[in-house]
């Protein structure tokens, strides 16, 4: 996390967290939904129904991108967020907290840039492939599912329903319909 970051934590310790205004879409990457987008439908669902209205704004200034990747994390209750200074932004997740990039010689890179290792591919019943790593599940993007393929062999491969991933990866895929005071306004 960046020391900047740190710094405002201590500074201002009891900053309210934002629920449903940052969404990571299958490709990595991050959508800002403002209250009028978060009115269309849930994140989940405008990835799901490609109904581009309901995403929000595609954030595309790098160094947004690349602050937001630096300070990302997750909570003991599998929620992720992006730390912005003292104020946590809980992320809406379309499929799951990371987005790989499989390199032609088999390395794997986090949306975020960080290089990780593969300990069990997974593919679903909609057929998505996920890698399972050290540093949680996620999905892989849609352009490299070919360069994959090709080291499944090297990697254990298991068979899992989409809906149960959450639960077996221990992650959120929506804090904001996970938290009780946000329900009655979605």
């Amino acid at each position: 996390m960046d020391d900047i970051v740190l710094q405002a934590m201590r500074k201002w310790p009891h900053v309210p967290a934002c629920y449903g205004w940052l969404g990571l879409d299958g490709r990595g990457q991050w959508w800002m939904r403002d209250d009028r987008t978060q009115q269309q439908g849930t994140f989940q669902e405008a990835i799901r129904n490609n109904v581009s209205e309901a995403k929000g704004a595609l954030l595309q200034h790098d160094k947004l991108v690349a602050f937001i990747g630096r300070n990302y994390g997750h909570d003991e209750e599998g929620r992720w967020f992006f730390q912005n200074g003292p104020q946590r932004v809980y992320v809406e997740l379309a499929y799951a907290p990371w987005v790989f990039r499989v390199q032609d010689n088999g390395e794997v890179h986090t949306h975020t840039h960080a290089v990780t290792v593969v300990k069990q591919a997974i593919s679903d019943e909609l057929g998505h492939l996920y890698l399972d790593t050290p540093l949680g599940l996620g999905l892989v993007h849609t352009q490299d599912v070919g360069v994959a393929c090709d080291f499944l062999s090297q990697w254990s491969c298991v068979e899992r329903s989409a809906a149960e991933l959450p639960s077996h990866f221990a992650y959120v895929r929506s804090p904001q319909h996970q938290h009780p005071a946000l329900l009655a306004r979605v």
